[in-house]
């Protein structure tokens, strides 16, 4: 039942194609490639039968006027002679790797052997014609000529554009195929730029005053191929391809014109040209796809560790507080031990020890994971934190200035860059022991559906005062690395950001920016 469907499918879709077809345009010759190159081996014989039927019926209505051995060749299908060139083509040099990529090297070297064979088929057929009497003489290499342009330009039209309709299908989900076709920017540029100009070159053509003119207006056609080829590699040329075919037969004022023949195989050259740049294109488009997809992965890979680094430091902090209040209760519990045992004991020594070491438990606590944070959100960590504790207790000014609210829509990730790279640049400006005031600037916003943030820390210069501060304990007060501005810059690059440093007049400024990577 399959083959039989085969069977008349093909048959009434090939007479339908006849029908349109001429010697210098073999649109069918298309449609038999394709039919060789995504029909299953198993219903090439049904193909074969198809083909035969309209043939039979032209062999036998046509017998008398060109002859009973005209009649026998015509009746041979083209289709069967091309049979072992396309499987040759399909198995032993793999045309299709994979159900979305195709070799183009091999399809077009398979496009060229069957327009050459079906020239010759077509030659057999013409040299046993019955011609009539004062017939003028053939002329054999115009005839070549002609039928092999025919043949490859009628492979050239149809072929490559069913390749790229495959490859489109293969890569796309049946549910998403309409969508994306629709927002593909192959279709807008094809619909807005290439139509329009061929429609442009196909009017000039009709109203040019000379053979020049018209003959100028179709060479001109290769020029949207080659752009849309440049923009889109060989899918591009494919549809450009057949687009600029299809305008230079419109522009053609007779069957046998030479003009029309001569600007077929400028654009078959140019459409060939292009499919092998295309292919290059199309094969440097998908590493550079390649490598993005890479720096994405790799990306989200470095925001992941940051992120269960930052979770084991949250863990560290609040073993450290719970260590904190075991050293308490253990103070409390040897005081009252002690005042049972030793009457005359100086509890204050005991306490003021107990004080300190609960102090510097806390400062570990909070430089690990700011308590302030975890209760009240990055806003209060960056005003009220460590970092404002620890610029007090060295001694300089310190304000924080938050623009909008774009800062509670930011995921997680991007709230623990902006406070530990707060704390590094704060670190790195503090490192010369000449600042005295810290302002930190956080803005953010949301660009083409990416939240972004802008962090700014910028520094005043007062000799005095920064001479005064204790700048000892400021990297270990607020966990910085210390390893200055090169990770600062790569911890901004691991959010598609980067960073700056510049000096000022009365100091110096690190700016950075970050991309979420949530939408």
């Amino acid at each position: 039942m399959k083959h039989a469907a085969v069977t008349l499918g093909y048959a009434a879709v090939f007479t339908l194609l006849y029908q349109v077809s001429f010697s210098h345009w073999v649109l069918f010759a298309g449609f038999r490639l394709c039919a060789l190159l995504f029909v299953p081996v198993r219903y090439w014989p049904a193909l074969a039968v198809g083909e035969l039927i309209p043939l039979c019926y032209i062999g036998f209505t046509c017998r008398e006027q060109y002859g009973t051995a005209w009649s026998l060749v015509i009746m041979v299908p083209p289709i069967v002679v091309a049979m072992p060139i396309v499987r040759w083509c399909r198995e032993q040099l793999r045309l299709f790797p994979s159900a979305a990529t195709v070799k183009m090297g091999v399809l077009l070297l398979c496009m060229f052997l069957v327009a050459m064979i079906w020239t010759v088929c077509n030659l057999s057929s013409m040299a046993v014609t019955q011609l009539p009497p004062g017939y003028p003489p053939l002329h054999w290499d115009v005839l070549a000529s002609r039928w092999f342009i025919g043949n490859f330009l009628g492979v050239l039209t149809v072929t490559p554009l069913a390749v790229w309709v495959r490859e489109s299908l293969a890569l796309t989900a049946k549910g998403a195929r309409w969508g994306q076709f629709i927002e593909s920017r192959l279709l807008l540029e094809v619909v807005s730029t290439l139509l329009p100009t061929l429609a442009l070159l196909i009017w000039l053509s009709f109203q040019a005053g000379s053979d020049t003119a018209r003959q100028a207006a179709r060479m001109a056609m290769f020029l949207p191929v080659i752009w849309v080829a440049l923009r889109h590699g060989w899918q591009g040329a494919a549809i450009g391809g057949t687009a600029a075919s299809i305008a230079v037969v419109l522009t053609m004022p007779m069957k046998n014109d030479a003009g029309t023949l001569q600007a077929q195989v400028f654009i078959a050259f140019a459409i060939t040209s292009m499919l092998l740049l295309g292919a290059r294109i199309s094969l440097l488009n998908k590493r550079d796809s390649q490598e993005r997809d890479d720096l994405r992965m790799a990306l989200s890979i470095a925001q992941r560790n940051i992120y269960v680094g930052e979770m084991q430091l949250r863990q560290a902090s609040v073993a450290v507080e719970q260590i904190r209040e075991s050293v308490r209760l253990g103070y409390s519990h040897l005081i009252g031990r002690l005042r049972h045992t030793v009457p005359v004991v100086d509890e204050r020594s005991y306490m003021r020890q107990a004080a300190v070491a609960q102090e510097q438990l806390f400062r570990l606590s909070d430089s690990l994971y700011p308590s302030i944070w975890r209760e009240r959100g990055l806003p209060a960590a960056l005003r009220e934190g460590s970092i404002a504790r620890g610029l007090a207790e060295v001694g300089i000014s310190y304000w924080c200035d938050i623009e909008g609210r774009g800062l509670s829509r930011l995921s997680p990730s991007v709230h623990i860059a902006i406070y530990r790279l707060a704390c590094e640049c704060i670190v790195l400006i503090c490192s010369k022991r000449k600042a005295s005031d810290i302002r930190l600037r956080i803005r953010g916003g949301l660009y083409k559906g990416r939240r972004w943030v802008v962090l700014s820390v910028e520094s005043r210069a007062d000799e005095e005062r920064a001479a005064m501060a204790r700048w000892e304990d400021l990297m270990v007060r607020l966990a910085s690395s210390g390893m200055g501005f090169d990770a600062i810059q790569h911890r901004a690059q691991a959010f598609e950001g980067r960073a700056r440093r510049r000096n000022l007049q009365s100091g110096e400024r690190v700016s950075l920016i970050l991309h979420d990577p949530e939408p």
